[in-house]
């Protein structure tokens, strides 16, 4: 689950980093910046939708990922 973690946050950087390029780039005359934050906040909602599964299902403990 922690690897699982890590990559959504990893992808979620990755995402956020290529909107800021695309913003630079297209001087904002195209629409991917919009579509890459789009896809930053889909990463960020299925991330937080995960780790509340987890935590109900009991495979992230009370503790937190160790």
């Amino acid at each position: 689950m922690r690897i699982l973690a890590l990559l959504f946050i990893v992808l979620i950087l990755a995402s956020l980093g290529s909107a800021l390029y695309y913003l630079i780039k297209d001087k904002g005359q195209s629409d991917r910046t919009v579509k890459m934050l789009t896809v930053r906040v889909v990463l960020s909602l299925s991330l937080f939708i995960l780790l509340m599964a987890g935590y109900y299902f009991g495979i992230v403990p009370q503790n937190g990922l160790r």
